[in-house]
């Protein structure tokens, strides 16, 4: 295997999973005990690290990049169902219901993975209760921003476009010294969320480019007012 990704045990990787939503206000001992089997590991780009159909024998959590959860409808369309980043975790529905994973996650650029043994984390929710809400928070938050994007589908390109954007903020944005920052997702990537084309998309995201309403480098994607972008919505 390349050196470049290969396995982890810093102890700055360790913080990083212990900042994670689901450990937040729990006991010390705890949270030593759940991560004392976390083992972390580098991967690069457009690696998939689970595929539908696996069994649950893990929990991920993001200490640096992003991932795409991802799956098919049934004309065999490649569906991207959300975008997570640093400090979330994935595959923890799998254990906890003993079934197969049901969608596929991928990388999008460089990113560390910290996996915790799936019997760990079913412990720590058997003896934390707090640690059990955490993640009825992020599952709550997950379907509410699903639900959003429900709603949005029949409204048109300029509504579909800003309300993913958004959706990117509420869950991955940073607050940077000129707005919120998000991913610069490549346009395929916010095609398969909006449900729109990558053409349209790119008209779009130029056309709020030129309104002031986003600020677009490389890497990052800046939304100087998020008030105005909502206003969009329609």
């Amino acid at each position: 295997m390349d050196a470049r990704y290969g396995h982890r045990d810093s102890k700055d990787d360790l913080q990083l999973v212990r900042s994670a939503l689901i450990f937040k206000d729990l006991p010390e001992e705890a949270v030593a005990q759940a991560v004392s089997h976390v083992v972390s590991r580098r991967h690069p780009a457009n690696q998939v690290i689970l595929l539908e159909n696996d069994w649950g024998s893990s929990v991920y959590f993001i200490l640096d990049g992003w991932v795409k959860i991802r799956t098919y409808n049934l004309d065999g369309k490649e569906v991207t169902l959300n975008i997570l980043g640093r400090g979330e975790l994935f595959g923890e529905m799998a254990p906890l219901e003993e079934v197969p994973r049901s969608t596929d996650v991928i990388t999008l650029v460089p990113t560390v993975i910290g996996s915790m043994p799936a019997s760990d984390f079913v412990h720590l929710l058997n003896t934390q209760p707090l640690a059990g809400i955490h993640l009825a928070q992020l599952m709550a938050r997950r379907l509410r921003q699903v639900n959003r994007r429900l709603r949005l589908r029949e409204s048109d390109s300029t509504s579909r476009v800003a309300d993913i954007l958004l959706f990117l903020a509420d869950g991955q944005g940073k607050s940077g010294s000129s707005g919120i920052e998000i991913p610069n997702l490549p346009h395929r990537e916010l095609s398969s969320l909006s449900g729109l084309a990558r053409e349209t998309v790119t008209r779009v995201l130029s056309k709020l480019e030129k309104k002031g309403l986003i600020v677009r480098d490389r890497d990052l994607v800046v939304i100087p007012d998020i008030n105005a972008l909502e206003k969009l919505l329609v």
